[in-house]
């Protein structure tokens, strides 16, 4: 008995099925990032400008999109990863570890990871501290501007850049304050980047000291020394907010 043949118009249709499935996710993809690029910002910041700073997370869980949270693991920035991470538990947490921390850095990274049961990913630098320190006769300063921009953007920079392409965020919490620096003025709670991130702050309009009480209103193991070898002082950007183009590895 010759086999049943299978009818010619039926075959296009199987062979198309996965092409189908693919255009649909693609439409669903650029609807969900439509909706995203829609929100009316001056509107969202008012209405969360005096929300808790875990509500703040809560608002942005419900937008249902690709989330991480960065970390220094410097001073206070255990209150960052509690509220996300309390609301959010499973979000990629990424700490791009420059190599220059000082110990206790890295003791608080190891205590809040375990308290926070943090979904840790550290992002390093492709050549360790003494190589790079080696190379440069030391830590370049920020007016050595050309070895202050390579040095940034091996320790900095590419690093995070490449979990951005690991993780492909829409999202990104981070600790970010007004206060901290003249270009954090002009942000707000919630802001785009210039990647087209959508930068949450839930920390936003907080000072130090109220940082610091959440901090031990909570038990949390923080830090009381950070040494981050891009900045030279405290009021500078490291240039993970600032950084608008993509960079050559």
């Amino acid at each position: 008995m010759r086999p049943t043949a299978v009818p010619s118009d039926s075959v296009p249709d199987i062979a198309m099925r996965p092409v189908r499935a693919a255009v649909a996710s693609t439409v669903v993809a650029d609807q969900q990032r439509s909706a995203l690029d829609a929100l009316d910002l001056a509107q969202v910041n008012a209405s969360l400008r005096d929300q808790a700073p875990r509500e703040i997370v809560r608002w942005a869980a419900s937008l249902q999109r690709r989330a991480i949270v960065t970390t220094s693991m410097g001073i206070n920035a255990a209150a960052t990863l509690h509220a996300v991470c309390s609301e959010i538990p499973e979000v990629p947490v990424v700490w791009v570890d420059h190599g220059f921390n000082v110990a206790e850095t890295y003791r608080v990274a190891e205590a809040l990871t375990a308290e926070l049961r943090l979904n840790l990913h550290v992002a390093n630098p492709t050549m360790t501290a003494a190589r790079l320190t080696a190379r440069l006769g030391g830590i370049p300063r920020p007016e050595d501007t050309e070895s202050h921009r390579w040095f940034t953007e091996q320790v900095k920079l590419l690093p995070f850049q490449r979990a951005l392409d690991h993780w492909q965020p829409e999202i990104w919490f981070s600790g970010i304050r007004r206060e901290e620096t003249a270009f954090r003025r002009h942000l707000d709670i919630v802001s785009r980047d210039d990647r087209g991130l959508l930068r949450i702050a839930p920390f936003f309009y907080w000072r130090e000291q109220e940082v610091t009480q959440y901090v031990a209103q909570h038990g949390l193991p923080t830090a009381r020394h950070y040494f981050d070898p891009t900045k030279g002082s405290d009021n500078r950007e490291c240039g993970l907010h600032t950084q608008s183009t993509r960079l050559s590895a």
